[in-house]
C-alpha cells in the first residue's frame, strides 16, 4: 500500500533536533533516574506525589515529559478522567471551566512556549521523511511499536505506574505515516522510511495507575513509578478523596459523566483532527487539579 505522507514543509531544521539545555543534560548532569514530583490540589488541600522516571526504558518519552513539565506545560490541568473502576488518573491534556471540560490546544500552545521561553522542544517524530517538520510528538517506546529495551525493562504497569498514553485515530490509525527521529530498523536492520502514525502520536496525555490488577497490553509506555506510594497516593490524595465522597450526600456523585467529548481537534494531521472520534469521561464534580510538576533530579 502506497504510504501516505503528509505536510512536507522545510521549516525546521533537523540540526535543531537538541537544544543547548538538552546537550548540556546528556553531556553529564543527566542520570538515568530522573525524579519528579506532581502537586495535585484536590478541596483546598495540595497533595505532592513523587516519581522516579526511567531513561533507560524510555529514554525519549521520559525526555519528552521532563520539557514540557519544565516549561509549565502541566500547570493547571486536571485529572480529567478517572475510569476503569477507578483504576486510572488520566490528566495532562484539559482544563476545567465552569465545570465543563476544555481541551488544550497541545501543538499551538508549546510552539507559543518555545518562542515565548526561547526553548526548543526535542523532536522524536517527522511529519516527512526529509525530518524537516516536526510534529511535537513522542513515538511509543513499547513492544507494539517495535521497541525492545536492551538489557531489558526496569519498569512494568504496577500500581503506581507512570503511563503516556495517546488517544485513538480512528479510520487514520494507518493510513497516516511519519518517521522517527532515530530512523528505526525493519527485522533485517534496514531503515525504516516511514511509520504508523498511531503508536507515534503521543502528546501531553499520562496517567497513574491506581488499581491492584493491571492486565495493560503492551501498547503503552511505563516511564515512571511513584516511589512512596502507599503514604503520597494511598494514605494521601486518594485517602483524602475517599474522605471527600463519603462526605457527600446521597444524592450526590463525585464523578459526572461527560459524554461525546471530541478527540484529536488540535491533531498535527487535517485528516486526524477532522475525524468523528469520541470517548466518554468520568470527570471529578470537585476538580483534582495539577499545581505543578516539577523536576527534583536531572
Amino acid at each position: 500500500m502506497k504510504k501516505k505522507l503528509l505536510f512536507r514543509a522545510a521549516t525546521i531544521g533537523a540540526a535543531a533536533v537538541l537544544t543547548a539545555g538538552t546537550l548540556m543534560m546528556f553531556a553529564g548532569c543527566s542520570s538515568n533516574h530522573p525524579e519528579i514530583t506532581i502537586t495535585y490540589t484536590f478541596n483546598g488541600e495540595d497533595y505532592e506525589v513523587d516519581y522516579q522516571l526511567s531513561r533507560t526504558d524510555a529514554p525519549n518519552t521520559v525526555q519528552h515529559f521532563i520539557e514540557l513539565a519544565d516549561a509549565g506545560f502541566y500547570d493547571g490541568l486536571v485529572v480529567h478522567n478517572y475510569a476503569n473502576s477507578r483504576t486510572r488518573m488520566y490528566s495532562g491534556g484539559y482544563r476545567l471551566v465552569d465545570g465543563e471540560l476544555v481541551e488544550v490546544d497541545y501543538l499551538s500552545t508549546v510552539r507559543s512556549l518555545e518562542e515565548e521561553q526561547d526553548i526548543t522542544f526535542t523532536q522524536s517524530v517527522w511529519a516527512d521523511e526529509e525530518c524537516t517538520e516536526g510534529t511535537y510528538t513522542v513515538y511509543g517506546e513499547f513492544t507494539s511499536n517495535g521497541v525492545e529495551q536492551q538489557y531489558g525493562k526496569e519498569l512494568s504497569a504496577t500500581t503506581g505506574a507512570l503511563v503516556m498514553y495517546y488517544t485513538d485515530k480512528g479510520n487514520f490509525n494507518g493510513n497516516v505515516y511519519v518517521k522517527r527521529a532515530d530512523g528505526g530498523e525493519d527485522n533485517d536492520g534496514q531503515e525504516i522510511q516511514s511509520v504508523a502514525y498511531k503508536y507515534n502520536s503521543a502528546t501531553s496525555l499520562f496517567y497513574t495507575f491506581t488499581g491492584d490488577n493491571f492486565t495493560e497490553s503492551d501498547s503503552y509506555c511505563v516511564f515512571g513509578m511513584a516511589t512512596n506510594y502507599e503514604e503520597q497516593m494511598t494514605n494521601g490524595l486518594l485517602a483524602a478523596i475517599e474522605e471527600y465522597e463519603a462526605a457527600l450526600d446521597d444524592d450526590a456523585a463525585f464523578l459526572e459523566t461527560q459524554t461525546n467529548v471530541r478527540m484529536n481537534r488540535y491533531d498535527y494531521f487535517r485528516d486526524v483532527r477532522s475525524g468523528d472520534i469520541t470517548e466518554d469521561f468520568e470527570v471529578p464534580v470537585e476538580p483534582i487539579v495539577i499545581k505543578s510538576i516539577v523536576v527534583t533530579k536531572y
